[in-house]
């Protein structure tokens, strides 16, 4: 069989297994890279060749730095000194929506997105929105702000690097900020106007299956709290922290239901109840500590000391564990069971079905649903009982014995005293790449190299924040787009496809792969859409005398806007908080993709000429 027809065989049973999903997109990649070997229709030092190339160790590199910015708590504080400084709920809702547009262009729209999705659902409600109407506009928010930059998606990365192979000039840092920063601007705008017009009015559980814990928060000498009354704190507007009772420094009662009026100060010890990434949000940013953190620091000093070694915070992780049957805790109290001399660890929180138990003395509250709040040294422990435990890595192991680790929670404490360093290294990266001072490759990679020096992530951590199915994908597509143009299969398909679409004219085709590449990726990565759609919109304009590059960057564009399903991870973030149907993504969805269609037919040709 023809080397072209065994390519074009491939090429469909990719985009096949591609849109239905019934191998992993990765594993689907992979599959096709080895039938291609396996056939002779591509050496394999030219195969692997792929998976070293500088837009795989971009894509890698700004995976680490994401999580960087992440780990340092910037995205977050971005959102709260918004949340500060906004004049009314509704200007607070808009700013946050056009604030996700701009870090998003920079970062990760789906951490963007997962970052934000509290602060806005809480915007949302104090301007009386339902947050139905909110959360879709983030996850739209933030693909649109990914069409600024060539590292504002995977997707546009991807494309900067495919196109050298075609004989095109990679995508400029900025390049296509000149449709990008239009269609962030007018999709915004139908956004603020015209979305809330179409989205349903539903009651929404953002907590849905989150556990709410008690915590005991003491306010340290320096802490901005000392001296402001609970209502000027912001405890509950900006952190969504309720305080259910405070005890003063040096006594042993708690006044409990503190009125916003009450007057924080130093050694005072609030007792805040909220999700467990509030609680950390609030600790790192308030001035104030935990006791039981401080003498589980004090012991994974004394253990790693004791082995020759400095401690870090990074020593102590935080998890939650469920008390299973058959557990020697079952029925005993934390203290009878010597809970943190047994087991080097300490219970910060225990949250118990519809009822949290705090650390410290509690009396019931008539606001919590009449549930009980009792003081967790005394309370008995039951099965299915969640702790919140904190303590050093070889203790945390070692409590599979007696209980099943849920979730570790250690990555969402954040250190905003490292977060000046983390965002000097990332925007240094930005700027030296896109300024063009080095390539952008070489300043990831040295900002990844900096940031793991500094201690600002670990190496186990950075390798985590890999998405590794994408760069399998993105590698062996790379290959794949090799062995399409070396065959001739390409030209083949263009050359058939030019005859079809010769007579639309250079807009009509323009219009043609926009909508083809929309299509696809709905069924589709988006990845995959632009690698599969570039190589016939190229050839196809090539063989009708047409500059290849304005198509090039609809098909970017195209790919990057993803709006019309919930099936990108952006909006399947927001997909069950917002109780949201199919249906409700097509409707809004629809006419966004629409607006971006528009304004890219009108700037495209008019910036890159045909």
């Amino acid at each position: 069989m023809e080397p072209v027809t065994l390519i074009l065989i491939l090429f469909v049973a990719a985009l096949v297994l591609f849109a239905t999903e019934w191998l992993p997109i990765d594993v689907t990649a992979l599959c096709l890279l080895s039938a291609l070997l396996v056939l002779g229709l591509i050496q394999p030092k030219v195969a692997f060749a792929s998976f070293g190339s500088d837009t795989v160790l971009t894509l890698a590199s700004l995976f680490v730095l994401t999580r960087v910015l992440l780990r340092a708590g910037v995205i977050e504080w971005i959102g709260m000194t918004l949340t500060r400084r906004a004049k009314n709920p509704t200007a607070l809702l808009r700013g946050l929506l056009g604030t996700v547009t701009g870090v998003s262009a920079f970062t990760s729209n789906t951490a963007t997105t997962a970052v934000f999705l509290p602060v806005v659902a809480g915007a949302s409600r104090r301007a009386g929105i339902p947050a139905s109407r909110a959360l879709m506009p983030l996850a739209f928010a933030s693909i649109l702000g990914g069409t600024i930059t060539v590292i504002g998606t995977s997707t546009n990365l991807v494309m900067s690097g495919a196109l050298p192979a075609s004989g095109l000039a990679p995508l400029g840092f900025f390049e296509l900020a000149w449709v990008g920063i239009p269609c962030a601007v007018i999709g915004l705008a139908y956004l603020f106007f015209v979305a809330p017009r179409l989205l349903p009015a539903r009651d929404t559980e953002l907590a849905e299956g989150v556990r709410a814990y008690l915590a005991d928060l003491t306010v340290a000498p320096a802490s901005p709290l000392i001296g402001q009354s609970l209502r000027e704190s912001g405890l509950g507007r900006d952190y969504g922290l309720t305080v259910v009772a405070v005890r003063r420094a040096g006594s042993t009662d708690s006044s409990y239901g503190p009125g916003p009026d009450f007057v924080v100060q130093e050694g005072d010890t609030l007792t805040v109840e909220g999700h467990t990434e509030r609680i950390l949000a609030g600790k790192t940013a308030l001035g104030v500590v935990s006791r039981s953190e401080e003498k589980l620091l004090a012991l994974a000093s004394a253990e790693v000391g004791a082995a020759g070694g400095a401690a870090r915070p990074g020593d102590v992780r935080l998890v939650e564990a469920v008390v299973m049957p058959g557990s020697s805790l079952l029925g005993r109290t934390l203290r009878e069971s010597q809970f943190r001399e047994r087991y080097g660890a300490s219970v910060l929180a225990l949250h118990r079905r519809s009822r949290t138990l705090a650390r410290a003395g509690t009396r019931p509250r008539s606001d919590m649903r009449a549930d009980m709040i009792e003081r967790l040294g005394r309370t008995r422990l039951q099965i299915g009982d969640v702790l919140l435990v904190q303590g050093s890595a070889a203790r945390i192991d070692a409590l599979g014995e007696h209980l099943v680790v849920l979730g570790d929670l250690t990555e969402q404490v954040r250190d905003l005293r490292r977060a000046p360093l983390a965002l000097l290294l990332f925007v240094g990266a930005v700027l030296a790449g896109g300024l063009g001072f080095v390539p952008l490759a070489v300043a990831a990679v040295v900002a990844v190299a900096l940031s793991v020096a500094l201690r600002l992530i670990t190496p186990e951590e950075a390798y985590r924040s890999i998405e590794w199915p994408i760069l399998v994908l993105v590698a062996c597509m790379l290959a794949f787009g090799t062995a399409f143009e070396a065959t001739g299969a390409a030209k083949v398909l263009t050359t058939a496809l030019s005859g079809v679409l010769e007579p639309l004219g250079p807009y009509g085709l323009l219009a043609a792969l926009f909508a083809v590449t929309v299509a696809l990726t709905q069924p589709m990565s988006n990845q995959a859409a632009a690698l599969v759609m570039l190589p016939l919109a190229i050839g196809t304009a090539t063989a009708l005398g047409y500059d290849p590059r304005p198509f090039a960057i609809g098909i970017t564009v195209a790919a990057s806007n993803s709006f019309i399903t919930p099936l990108e991870p952006s909006c399947m973030l927001v997909y069950g908080p917002g109780r949201y149907t199919f249906l409700d993504f097509v409707r809004v969805g629809a006419g966004l993709t629409f607006v971006t269609f528009v304004v890219a037919m009108l700037i495209i040709p008019r910036v890159w000429p045909f």
